[in-house]
This record gives C-alpha cells, sequence and structure tokens, in this order.
C-alpha cells in the first residue's frame, strides 16, 4: 500500500506543470524609457557682459528690499545666459546745482561742494549683493564737486565689498549749473585722470562714463572705459536700436551699456511682449561687441518680479 504524505496529493501533476511552464518560450516585453527632448534654453549671447537694472533714489517708492533687488536683477540676466548680473547703483545725486549729496555718514570733514547723509543708505543691499554674487557699478552725479574726491570717498567705503567693480560718472550732472541740462563735456585728458583714480583703488575696476550725446564724452581717450548711453524719448524701438548701434560704433572697441525702459518710451516699449527680453534682445542682434543692458527703476514694478 503505497502511503501518501499530506499535502503531497498533487505534487506530481503540479511539478510537471511547473517544468514545463520553465521550459516553455516565454515572449517578454522590455519597455525602455524614450527621453523626452527638453526645451532648449536661451541661446549663450557671449557680448552682452553685464545684465541688469539702475537704482536711485528718485526712481522707485517704495524703494524695493534688497532680495527684491536681486529677483530683478537676475531677471533682467536670465535671457543671456552667461552675462553677469548687474546693478548700476547711484550712491551720490546732484543735491543743488552745484552740490553733490552722497548718501552715507561723512568724516567730519567739511569737503566744497559735497554733503552727506546721518545714515548709510547702500551697506545692507551691498551686502545681499555680495552674497547673490551680483556685480556693482556705483555711480555719482558730481555736480560741482571734485571728482576725485568722490571716488576716494565712495570707493574708500564701499571697495571692501566684493560686489563692486567700478565707479561710473553721469556726465549730464558734471558741473551742470555750467551748462544746464546737459553738463560740462569729459575731454581726453579728463577721462584719463578719472579712469586713473578709479584703477588705483583696484585695478580691475572699470571706470564708466554716461550721457545720451557721444560728443560729451572722450573723443579719442578709450582706456579701459566703458560708455553708457542712456537716451530716452524716442519714437519707435527701431529707432532706439540705430541710435544705440551708432553708440557702439563710435566707442568701439570698448564696451559699451545702454539703459532703457524710461517713462518717456513705455508708449512704444510698452506694447512689446515682455520688453526687458525683447528690446533687450534686438539691441544685443545690432550690437556686436561686448555691452550691457540695464533696465531702469522708474519702470522697475511694470515689468520685472520684485515678489
Amino acid at each position: 500500500m503505497t502511503v501518501r504524505k499530506p499535502g503531497a496529493r498533487f505534487a506530481g501533476p503540479v511539478l510537471g506543470l511547473a517544468l514545463a511552464l520553465a521550459l516553455a518560450p516565454v515572449a517578454c516585453v522590455v519597455t525602455v524609457p524614450v527621453p523626452t527632448p527638453e526645451e532648449p534654453g536661451p541661446a549663450p549671447v557671449p557680448h552682452v557682459a553685464w545684465a541688469g537694472v539702475r537704482s536711485s533714489a528718485f526712481g522707485i517708492e517704495p524703494f524695493p528690499e534688497p532680495a527684491q533687488w536681486a529677483r530683478a536683477v537676475r531677471a533682467m540676466a536670465e535671457p543671456y545666459p552667461g552675462s553677469t548680473p548687474v546693478a548700476v547703483w547711484i550712491v551720490g545725486r546732484m543735491n543743488s546745482p552745484r552740490t553733490c549729496r552722497l548718501e552715507f555718514p561723512g568724516d567730519g570733514i567739511s569737503r566744497p561742494d559735497i554733503r552727506f547723509e546721518d545714515a548709510d543708505k547702500h551697506e545692507r543691499f551691498l551686502a545681499a549683493f555680495d552674497r547673490e554674487g551680483i556685480a556693482v557699478f556705483l555711480q555719482v552725479e558730481p555736480a560741482h564737486a571734485d571728482v576725485k574726491t568722490l571716488v576716494d570717498l565712495v570707493l574708500g567705503r564701499y571697495a571692501r565689498h566684493p560686489c563692486v567693480i567700478g565707479f561710473g560718472v553721469d556726465v549730464e550732472w558734471h558741473r551742470e549749473a555750467d551748462r544746464p541740462g546737459r553738463g560740462v563735456p569729459v575731454d581726453d585728458g579728463t577721462g584719463y585722470l578719472w579712469e586713473s583714480w578709479v584703477k588705483a583703488h583696484d585695478p580691475s575696476y572699470r571706470l564708466f562714463l554716461k550721457h545720451w550725446n557721444p560728443d560729451w564724452l572722450c573723443p579719442d581717450y578709450r582706456g579701459d572705459i566703458v560708455f553708457v548711453d542712456d537716451s530716452q524719448g524716442v519714437e519707435s524701438a527701431d529707432r532706439l536700436v540705430r541710435e544705440f548701434e551708432a553708440w557702439a560704433e563710435r566707442f568701439r572697441p570698448n564696451p559699451v551699456m545702454f539703459q532703457i525702459g524710461y517713462p518717456r518710451d513705455k508708449p512704444w516699449w510698452g506694447r512689446l511682449p515682455d520688453p526687458p527680453r525683447t528690446l533687450g534682445q534686438a539691441i544685443a542682434a545690432r550690437v556686436d561687441q561686448t555691452c550691457g543692458l540695464i533696465w531702469v527703476d522708474f519702470t522697475l514694478r511694470d515689468v520685472l518680479p520684485l515678489r
């Protein structure tokens, strides 16, 4: 008599079935994921060296916080991979026809045509830009103040910040009382001296000179100067771009920079899709030397993220 162990009742048939299944050909479908093509990012625009915004005490109210400025700067730079996010940061403004007011406390020494604030308005912003990797040109509107003194006071106070890469003069306000509405032009010798005073603080620093008329800036001397055009009040984007193209050619091979976004031009730039990107790219397409694109603070809240 054959005795079957409990649980072994169907061992024979089940094992046979298992072997049959194991030895039978099996159709195996392997799904290989196919990568989805990524959206192409912005194409590099290597000659756009700087992109960002301008700040002034009079251009925007309420004045944004450091993180808001940083967001706006980076948004302006985003369409230009490889560019340096930058702020043109006004620290000295024309306070009267002859006086420049520096927006930080003085050292107790009285200086002709220079006034000071009781508190520093810029330290916490520059400290934030140090952390954020945002570069800064410190700018003054000199009026009749001695420019060497302004250079030494401003850079003597703020050069310790890694974000600082240079010093700028808005020539429209250079001795403006002598030439109302235009300022006194900067000749070659003056441009050379101003640049040497800036580079005495750090040889890597650059001087920029700003005006809307190229005849107001060094006729022949170029050095390492950045030439900034802040024209406004033109009738169309094409007209502005053509003017900037001529400006770049005038100061070739030096770097040039363009301030855009003025309220007087909003009737036409306000109709552009994404005005900072559209207008900036139109300029970059026509100017092929090293350049910078700067949106002014007057209309910053209209076009760039601050929150």
